[in-house]
């Protein structure tokens, strides 16, 4: 039997948003997005690669992604087998583009809404250029769990003020003393599909509020 997913939660600052990253299967990884007003979610990108989870944030707003990503079948491409990029949640279509090289440093923080510190390379890929993102110096600390559900892979406190925990392929909020599944997401395989069309609008079209529907999950 496989092991089940490793879950990593990215809340958003500013909006009920939570960014779900998958690892597993292996070799792949997958991003999700969370709305933790109706606990419902959008399934996103997979991606057959490694996604660094401490080194990725999300936009205060919940609509940007920015991860550290590594995929070695594009050793000796002009993005390099290691890059950070900048991409509409919960898809991984480039929107700006830093290579790497190496998986020492990328990814980054959000520190506003459009508003980035990187973490290693300040050299931009040429396409696509920055548009509608600025950049700022300073720290760029990694992302932790809090640690405050003992056994869990990550934890945290969302929004609401719950305690959120991932164990064992599953999402939970704990509500008093019992814990609430929110998603298992160990029966997934992978299927990825292109990004639809306003995840690959340039930044300043300005349509970082678009939301689709969503997906239940109990």
């Amino acid at each position: 039997m496989s092991p089940p997913p490793r879950l990593f939660v990215l809340l958003a600052r500013d909006a009920p948003v939570g960014i779900v990253l998958r690892r597993g299967p292996s070799a792949w990884a997958r991003v999700s997005r969370w709305h933790t007003d109706t606990d419902t979610l959008e399934h996103g990108a997979w991606f057959r690669g490694r996604l660094y989870e401490e080194k990725c944030d999300v936009s205060p707003d919940g609509a940007l992604l920015v991860v550290a990503a590594f995929q070695g079948r594009r050793l000796g491409t002009e993005a390099t087998d290691s890059w950070t990029a900048v991409s509409r949640a919960p898809w991984l279509h480039a929107l700006a583009l830093w290579p790497m090289g190496t998986t020492y440093g990328g990814g980054g923080r959000f520190v506003g809404p459009r508003t980035l510190v990187l973490r290693g390379s300040p050299w931009t890929h040429p396409t696509p250029p920055v548009e509608g993102l600025s950049l700022a110096p300073g720290d760029a600390p990694l992302q932790r769990s809090s640690g405050e559900v003992p056994g869990a892979d990550w934890s945290g406190s969302d929004q609401r003020g719950r305690v959120v925990f991932t164990r064992a392929g599953g999402l939970y909020a704990r509500v008093g003393e019992r814990d609430h599944l929110i998603a298992d997401f160990t029966g997934d395989v992978p299927d990825p599909q292109p990004p639809p069309a306003w995840a690959t609008r340039p930044l300043d079209a300005r349509i970082e509020g678009a939301r689709s529907t969503g997906r239940r999950i109990r």
